[in-house]
């Protein structure tokens, strides 16, 4: 496998998935300020231009959620993802995706001050309930999915530790805050994330 990463990117993410599962790969380091996403030969790869992207054979895989989503399935036995056709995937699904289609777009939409525009008509609503959300899904202690850490947690938890870093969510709750001390405490987190960052 490869794993197309830069430290000051999303790819911290699936950096840190691979990091909890121990998986081998290569790591393939991109340098977006020297413009090696607009290549043609990374196009190829991700028309998008975006860091990150997983190349495991013939498959490529975009997008933190559903690298992280694959990987878990792929290593299904290191227990990063609940089994396949058990009650929990329905759950999981919803911690992988809430970040990626409903939070990250209100926090862009905040912070670029937009306001005026039909919330209903938007998926991601507007922040109140982006915020009510976030507060329903943490959860109180241990884990998204309860004493088993998977990958729901590296992606949910980890756009709530990005969100806390970069001022998105300037007052986190209590809860919120000690769940993203617990994700911040394993050993994988602090292994695949830059201290000089957090």
């Amino acid at each position: 496998m490869k794993h197309y990463f830069n430290p000051m990117s999303r790819a911290v993410t699936t950096h840190w998935m691979l990091t909890e599962l121990n998986a081998e790969h290569e790591q393939v380091i991109v340098d977006f300020e020297a413009g090696e996403t607009r290549t043609a030969e990374y196009r190829a790869i991700n028309p998008m231009g975006k860091i990150p992207a997983l190349v495991d054979g013939d498959v490529v895989v975009t997008e933190v959620a559903a690298i992280c989503a694959y990987l878990g399935d792929k290593f299904i036995e290191k227990g990063l993802a609940p089994p396949l056709g058990s009650d929990e995937r329905g759950k999981y699904y919803r911690y992988l995706f809430v970040p990626g289609t409903t939070l990250e777009p209100m926090f862009t939409f905040n912070l670029l001050q937009i306001t005026d525009y039909p919330a209903n008509s938007f998926g991601f609503g507007d922040l109140d309930r982006c915020l009510a959300t976030i507060e329903s899904m943490t959860p109180e202690t241990a884990w998204a999915l309860g004493d088993q850490f998977t990958a729901a947690d590296i992606v949910f938890g980890g756009t709530l530790d990005f969100a806390i870093q970069l001022g998105w969510l300037a007052s986190p709750s209590p809860k919120v805050a000690a769940y993203v001390r617990r994700i911040k405490a394993r050993p994988a987190y602090q292994q695949s994330h830059d201290p000089a960052w957090h």
